[in-house]
């Protein structure tokens, strides 16, 4: 890496999207530096490397990446080993439909429709929580999930036992903030999903990045820069951060 430009990840070790790709930089062995912000107080700069105030945004050199998907494509593209996809045309199809459905999915119920309820409205925006759209979260639509994946994920490993893949880290990275919002899978009633979303999350490249994401749960957001500093987060020199929320056009 030292004849590289550097790797800069803007965006906040909350979003599981940023975490998916950071993960993912974990997993590869590449060095990289984190511009910690919450999407939604990105400055000018910001806004039009990603208009819709998404993240997380990889800058390489002159090159800016914005979306997770893409941002793992070119990071196995770059650099090829340990591969983030299974080997076989038939198996990487099925590792990215499950990527996909992770992040649609599974990104539009546990993180728009719940852990935005209780974390996002409440500590950016200052908004009451939704009662029926949370009740109907917990009580429905998040059950419904957890019934498919129980007929998904493997009883024991990975999903293609062949460690892990972009698909698998997808996968387990909302699971993360269901847990912030203090949602418990139910092992009883969802075991080989509770299992895998465990032995996932408990990976190295997971595990590097836990307490950071607890710095910045238990810290206001002014705050978190320099908290994540002091712990020794490879946090980047220059930040696109401002100082007040706005929103992006395609904020719920």
């Amino acid at each position: 890496m030292s004849d590289q430009p550097t790797l800069t990840v803007v965006g906040s070790y909350i979003s599981p999207y940023v975490r998916k790709v950071l993960a993912v930089l974990e997993h590869k062995g590449l060095r990289y530096e984190i511009d910690p912000i919450v999407p939604f107080f990105g400055n000018a700069e910001f806004e039009n490397l990603s208009p819709a105030r998404r993240v997380p945004v990889l800058l390489h050199g002159d090159l800016a990446i914005v979306d997770s998907t893409v941002i793992c494509e070119y990071l196995e593209d770059k650099w090829p080993a340990p591969a983030i996809w299974p080997a076989g045309a038939a198996l990487r199809a099925r590792a990215r439909t499950l990527e996909e459905y992770a992040d649609s999915v599974l990104g539009e119920v546990f993180i728009w429709r719940y852990f935005n309820q209780l974390v996002i409205n409440r500590f950016v925006w200052n908004q009451a929580v939704d009662e029926d759209v949370l009740a109907k979260a917990r009580d429905v639509e998040i059950p419904a999930l957890l019934d498919h994946l129980e007929g998904q994920l493997p009883p024991e490993g990975t999903l293609f036992n062949t460690g892990l893949t972009l698909a698998d880290i997808a996968i387990a990275t909302p699971f993360r903030n269901l847990g912030f919002a203090r949602y418990t899978v139910d092992a009883t009633r969802w075991p080989r999903t509770a299992g895998f979303v465990g032995r996932v999350l408990g990976a190295p490249c997971f595990s590097a990045l836990a307490p950071f994401e607890q710095i910045c749960v238990r810290t206001p957001i002014p705050q978190q820069r320099e908290a994540l500093i002091a712990a020794g987060a490879p946090v980047s020199a220059r930040t696109l951060g401002r100082e007040r929320p706005v929103k992006g056009v395609l904020s719920k």
